[in-house]
């Protein structure tokens, strides 16, 4: 059983923590939720990602909004409290196409499938090491890591609660 702090990470949310704690995103449809951690500094972060990019022309509201400006927040968070991004591990789950439209807009407006992309993007720029993803497909999930185990569990409402990976190194997931 895990112990530590409970943390919820809601829309637009970025959560960051040192030692164990447990991240809970609720509601992923066409959201990505993308969790970080660097088992050396102990020290695991997630943001709650709604859309690929931050419009040009408007201020930014909330950082952890966007896929081009929450990645890199979330970082500099964890960096705050001894994170190295060169030993960050990552996984990430949403980006579902919750709504379906003609065919003509469904590409444009697959929200989820931009924000998958738009997140991988940034990682591969960064050179991320990525664990494992759950992105895509119709279902919305709710994903959870356990920063004591390292274990990322995703849950969807149709398929029940599923082991994503272990993010620690030297773990078997399957303790958890």
């Amino acid at each position: 059983m895990s112990t530590g702090t409970q943390l919820l990470v809601g829309m637009a949310d970025i959560k960051v923590a040192k030692g164990p704690a447990t991240f809970t995103c609720l509601g992923l449809g066409s959201c990505i939720g993308l969790v970080a951690f660097d088992e050396q500094a102990d020290v695991c972060g997630m943001v709650h990602i709604m859309l690929p990019e931050a419009f040009k022309d408007k201020p930014v509201d909330k950082i952890g909004k966007f896929a081009n400006t929450g990645v890199p927040a979330m970082i500099a968070e964890m960096e705050k409290l001894g994170a190295n991004p060169s030993r960050m591990v990552m996984a990430l789950a949403g980006g579902a196409q919750v709504f379906k439209f003609g065919s003509a807009a469904s590409s444009r407006l697959d929200v989820g499938a931009r924000n998958a992309e738009a997140t991988l993007e940034i990682l591969r720029g960064m050179r991320a090491k990525i664990s494992a993803q759950d992105t895509g497909g119709s279902s919305g999930r709710t994903m959870i890591v356990k920063s004591d185990t390292g274990v990322v569990t995703v849950r969807t409402v149709h398929g029940g609660e599923t082991e994503l990976c272990c993010l620690r190194r030297g773990r078997r997931s399957a303790a958890a």
